[in-house]
């Protein structure tokens, strides 16, 4: 009777950590379909930002309110947590929506997820540790894929290298929201943190639309409407959720998953191809993912 708590106890948290990851790997399949439907849409790059976040919010705070949350009473204590979250996603929005038009799908999604490496190297100085040698591994194996795909699919070239700067910038925003965003689920659940911090981004999106001269109005809403669901409600909701349950070495890795998508998404749809070498480069990354997965790989427990 006394032996069976502590055997429960060792059963959920894996099970917390493996929907976790689950999530995280949604997540990242969901957010690379973001580039396709910017490109799709018939107002500006960043007016697309817009409504991805305006149409989303409200489903968030509704979401949100239905679990039982309270998101501006929970969220005392961490406004500017939120508002500087806020902030940076709408410029990393911003930043990656512009580059999108000038540069492949692939690259964007690569260089828009240079947090893969940064998000990392934040949780090692949190931590004041060096990574175990099964961490070092799976990142230098998902940075050595990164690389493969860059070099073929994602293919650096002058034509490409507004869009890719565009993006290398939206990529070191990203990883500076995601920081406050640990921060903000230290004491947040996902979906209120998630619905304040995209309220925040919207005001910013639209003036910066606004004063770049973007068509605002759209003449068809799908493809708005599946970028604010797939991207900002599905896409970010599971990463914020994941974001609270496991390390950013496992978060890093995993936004890997992204450029595979999104260059899969290429060759479909715009005849960007992929060739053996690339599929060498995703199989990299997917190793990398199952030994980070692995118990020396440093996740902790659900909180």
């Amino acid at each position: 009777m006394h032996q069976a708590t502590p055997t429960r106890k060792a059963i959920a948290a894996p099970s917390r950590s493996a929907l976790a990851f689950a999530a995280l790997i949604g997540g990242n399949v969901a957010l690379a379909f973001g580039p396709w439907f910017v490109r799709m849409a018939d107002v500006g790059p960043v007016a697309a930002g817009f409504w991805r976040i305006s149409l989303a919010a409200p489903l968030l705070l509704l979401l949100a309110r239905a679990t039982g949350s309270r998101p501006f009473a929970q969220s005392r204590g961490l406004g500017w947590v939120l508002f500087a979250s806020g902030l940076l996603f709408a410029g990393d929005l911003a930043t990656w929506h512009v580059g999108i038009h000038h540069t492949k799908l692939a690259n964007a999604t690569l260089f828009g997820n240079n947090a893969s490496l940064i998000f990392p190297i934040y949780g090692f100085i949190v931590a004041r540790a060096w990574p175990t040698r099964t961490q070092g591994a799976a990142l230098l194996l998902a940075l050595v894929g990164a690389v493969v795909l860059l070099g073929r699919s994602a293919e650096v070239s002058p034509e490409n290298l507004l869009g890719d700067v565009f993006c290398l910038v939206a990529g070191l925003l990203y990883a500076a929201y995601f920081i406050l965003m640990a921060r903000a689920r230290t004491r947040m659940q996902p979906l209120p943190a998630l619905a304040l911090s995209s309220l925040a981004a919207g005001p910013p999106l639209l003036i910066a639309a606004l004063a770049l001269g973007e068509p605002i109005m759209p003449q068809h809403w799908m493809p708005l409407l599946a970028l604010a669901l797939a991207s900002q409600v599905l896409g970010q909701g599971l990463m914020i959720f994941a974001l609270g349950q496991l390390t950013p070495l496992v978060i890093g890795i995993a936004l890997l998953t992204q450029p595979i998508v999104a260059a899969a998404i290429g060759w479909v749809i715009y005849g960007e191809r992929l060739g053996a070498i690339d599929l060498f480069g995703a199989a990299l990354v997917a190793v990398a993912l199952v030994l980070v997965r692995r118990p020396s790989g440093g996740d902790r427990e659900a909180t």
